[in-house]
């Protein structure tokens, strides 16, 4: 049992960011019950971000449907949504609704710009939102372009767990004031604060310059470098002790190597590196570097990960019904996580969630009839 066990959050059904946060919460331990629209289908049970909840289905449009999320939100402790600015009131669930049936409950809404601002209402992606907060502009090859990091910063990194933090901590202050409250997670916001350290690092000679700051690819100590067999690895030795094992076990030139933080070299430096790297396969240089300081990684696949030793050992890796995916993280002494199972289809658990709620086997079938629910059976 997770330490967020006894917990209730209502999920209010969107993409990216805000099923991750749901996972998050629900690998904790926490009750999430995830409210899908009517006429969902099957074909979730691969779909990691849904996995450890409960699905219903609810047509939003109908005050009927309202009414029940309504009644769920009463016995909740949170209720998070993705939604645009102003979509949840106009369907009648927005904060105010939600507060009115439940003073303690939490109400957390992620979206990309935020509730309020210029240009909070227009349709953006993680893409737009890091290039905003100053991210994505310092992501890339020197003399490059700007390179999406997938969609990490944004969706999930400044997003999904922004949102799950300050839920965490919302329902920690309710639990001492009785008082609930509305968070505002903007993915633009939590990209920013990713950032800190790097706006820290604008008083102290951190270049404008893409790829020529020590983490950004431009350090040659810091960095990743192609092998014989077309794979890759990478290093990150910054410390000077670290710094002098990579020299000596990659076999350069330690007199030439030695003035290590002499930004002018670095260039040179990163091009006889990758020549001397290119000269051995990832294995071989794995036999040689791994595990020990020189701060050395092999660059995985995704299919190759889940294989690596080490992952295995520490389980990072877990299959669930057939999918391999990551282990909920982080991990407690006691109060154990869990992956307990797969995504739900929508409406697979629409019945027994209704009937916790009190209405009974007649009034569901009724609410089916009307379209109000949907009810499936287990894929």
């Amino acid at each position: 049992m997770g330490p967020l066990t006894g917990f209730k959050v209502i999920e209010l059904a969107g993409i990216g960011p805000g099923p991750f946060c749901g996972m998050m919460l629900s690998d904790m331990g926490a009750e999430v019950i995830r409210v899908d629209r009517v006429g969902g289908s099957g074909g979730r049970r691969r779909d990691v971000l849904s996995r450890n909840r409960r699905c219903i289905a609810v047509d939003l449009k109908q005050p009927e449907g309202v009414e029940l999320v309504l009644k769920l939100v009463e016995t909740a402790d949170a209720l998070f949504e993705g939604f645009r600015p102003g979509v949840t009131e106009r369907l009648g669930l927005g904060p105010d609704d939600c507060l009115a049936r439940n003073a303690r409950l939490v109400y957390g809404r992620m979206t990309g710009w935020g509730q309020e601002g210029p240009i909070a209402h227009a349709a953006g992606h993680d893409i737009n939102y890091i290039g905003l907060a100053g991210a994505l502009h310092a992501i890339g090859e020197p003399n490059g372009k700007p390179v999406p990091p997938l969609n990490l910063i944004g969706d999930f990194g400044g997003g999904g767990m922004l949102l799950a933090y300050g839920l965490v901590c919302g329902m920690l202050e309710a639990s001492r004031s009785g008082k609930g409250q509305v968070i505002d997670a903007a993915m633009v916001d939590g990209a920013a604060s990713l950032m800190a350290m790097f706006f820290s690092m604008v008083g102290f000679g951190f270049r404008n310059e893409r790829g020529s700051n020590m983490l950004d690819g431009g350090a040659h100590f810091y960095n990743t470098y192609e092998t014989k067999d077309g794979k890759y690895v990478c290093i990150g030795s910054i410390e000077p002790q670290f710094y002098a094992e990579l020299v000596e076990k990659s076999g350069v030139d330690p007199n030439r190597f030695g003035p290590q933080m002499n930004t002018e070299q670095w260039g040179d430096f990163r091009t006889e590196l990758a020549e001397v790297f290119k000269a051995k396969t990832r294995d071989e240089w794995c036999d040689i570097m791994e595990g020990s300081d020189v701060c050395f990684a092999p660059v995985l696949s995704i299919l190759e990960a889940p294989d690596h030793p080490h992952n295995r050992h520490r389980g990072t890796f877990v299959e669930v019904d057939g999918v391999t995916q990551p282990a909920p993280s982080p991990r407690f002494s006691r109060t154990t996580p869990e992956v307990s199972h797969a995504a739900r289809t929508p409406g697979e658990d629409t019945r027994s969630v209704l009937r916790e709620i009190g209405l009974d086997a007649d009034a569901i079938s009724a609410l089916e009839s009307s379209g109000v629910v949907q009810a499936t059976a287990a894929a």
